[in-house]
């Protein structure tokens, strides 16, 4: 085969919508760290395993040609629902709608977080600065590229800068 021939290895979505119209995700993998309950601060510094599902693992190839990855996650532990609140419990700061803050109370318990790739081994991945708990659902890892994730003269409210991380 000639290297300008374009080649492709197929795999089966492991999502799906119902008849509903509810989507059902599957995860890929899990989170490996030693972070149990909810906190505020310690992400920075936090080393996490992703362990992805074995199928998976060749989607992986080229990863650690990038310096930082995307994982989208899936919030499970979270009890509450909030449409308005003050982030992070704080009254120093607004009271505002979740869609205007990145607290995990949310309708659908989606996350996603930009974080430093340390390495690759296999099917695992280990990245730094991570907010997720030990054992949380994995749906997907994008590499961060600047052409799409990069947003020069971005705006953020000031009281964002109050908030803890």
């Amino acid at each position: 085969m000639k290297s300008s021939e374009k080649r492709i290895e197929l795999c089966a979505f492991p999502d799906r919508m119902d008849k509903k119209g509810n989507i059902i995700l599957t995860p890929i993998g899990l989170a490996k760290n030693t972070v149990k309950r909810p906190t505020l601060t310690g992400w920075k510094e936090l080393v996490t395993e992703i362990v992805l599902d074995r199928k998976y693992a060749k989607g992986l190839h080229g990863v650690t040609d990038y310096s930082h990855v995307i994982i989208i996650y899936w919030m499970g532990a979270e009890k509450e629902c909030h449409l308005k609140h003050h982030p992070q419990g704080r009254g120093d700061v607004p009271y505002g709608g979740i869609f205007a803050c990145r607290c995990p109370q949310r309708p659908n318990r989606l996350a996603m977080s930009t974080v430093k790739l340390l390495s690759r081994t296999g099917n695992r991945i280990r990245v730094k600065g991570l907010d997720i708990l030990d054992g949380t659902p994995v749906l997907d890892i994008k590499p961060y590229t600047p052409h799409y994730d990069r947003v020069n003269g971005a705006t953020v409210p000031a009281w964002v800068n109050r908030l803890v991380f």
